[in-house]
């Protein structure tokens, strides 16, 4: 299955302001000169201007795990390290809090950090992501002499698919193979398919999203006793709320899907109906939309899993972020090893 074997995985179950970088190396069984990766993923609440909480915080309070993951970094001096989040962290909100964490960085590391689309890698969504690559300097002066350029992966797809890049994927190319189901229904594992579960829909949700396909694919389509009340309000000046377009969506086939967050499998949290059937997406689709392999199985539980998919950075980004590391891992030892 997907998973691996817990004999393979050391979980430190402690609080990264109490964790010392020792304490990792030793568990990894990692020496300090070694060569090796320090991948890590600050919580993205505290970069979105989208959570209600970071009203009341303070810039400290705010980039208090980011800065305990610096800490790590210093601390052991990795030759390499990956680090991603929301796109909103180089946002005017958050530059302050990210322009100190990489002057701090520079100080050692030489780092290439930009927002990147996971669609530009062959990921069949829309969602830009924050990544940001650092090599130590030593170590890029090492990869520089053996003609080694370091630097974020090159993407290998197009929204049109031009200049010698392939075409964005689509969530007909993701998901059309799969067997149809019902809302609230799922599809008896056979071995091959995993998690093809959905959620179930209320009558008046099942009278919506027909409506809505026959209308555009949007709720603006919506007759007016279909609307919700919440989108009918007006305020003081009269305004009715235009916002949130998405909720209750349709997804097109033929374009990438929007941003699959911990709310994808639920079709009143965004443009998560299935473009063809009158249902949310899938577990199993939800997961392919974000890359995931199909031998990848997660609970049944639909809340867990859209909470594990939803948070995942795409598995094909990664896998493009990856190459570029494992690639100048490979350079330093060949080169090593002839010495």
């Amino acid at each position: 299955m997907g998973y691996w074997p817990l004999s393979k995985v050391k979980v430190l179950n402690e609080d990264i302001c109490q964790l010392k970088g020792e304490q990792i190396l030793k568990v990894a069984k990692i020496e300090k000169n070694d060569i090796y990766l320090l991948a890590g993923c600050p919580p993205c609440q505290n970069f979105s201007r989208q959570n209600p909480l970071n009203k009341g915080k303070t810039e400290e309070e705010r980039k208090k795990l980011l800065f305990e993951f610096l800490r790590i970094i210093e601390e052991v001096t990795p030759p390499f390290i990956l680090m991603e989040n929301v796109s909103g962290i180089k946002s005017e909100f958050n530059s302050k809090i990210l322009n100190e964490f990489v002057e701090r960085l520079k100080k050692r590391y030489d780092v290439y950090e930009d927002i990147l689309n996971a669609a530009d890698y062959g990921v069949p969504q829309v969602r830009k992501r924050f990544v940001l690559h650092a090599v130590r300097k030593d170590i890029n002066q090492e990869l520089y002499k053996y003609g080694f350029i370091f630097n974020l992966p090159i993407p290998t797809y197009d929204r049109k698919g031009e200049n010698g890049l392939k075409k964005w994927k689509t969530v007909r190319e993701a998901i059309g193979d799969l067997p149809e189901i019902r809302a609230g229904g799922t599809y008896a594992d056979d071995g091959v398919i995993h998690n093809h579960r959905c959620a179930a829909l209320s009558d008046k949700n099942l009278k919506r999203i027909k409506m809505i396909r026959k209308n555009g694919g949007s709720r603006d389509g919506l007759p007016d006793d279909l609307v919700l009340e919440c989108h009918k309000r007006a305020d003081k000046k009269g305004n009715v709320f235009t916002g949130h377009k998405d909720v209750y969506g349709i997804m097109d086939p033929d374009k990438p899907s929007p941003t699959i967050t911990g709310g994808c499998l639920c079709y009143t949290k965004g443009r998560y109906g299935h473009y063809n059937q009158d249902r949310a997406i899938s577990i199993r689709e939800a997961a392919r939309l974000q890359t995931f392999p199909d031998d990848f199985v997660f609970s049944d539980s639909l809340s867990d899993s859209a909470i594990q998919i939803g948070n995942a950075v795409p598995i094909d980004l990664v896998r493009a972020s990856g190459a570029i590391f494992k690639a100048a891992i490979k350079v330093l030892k060949v080169n090593r090893y002839k010495k």
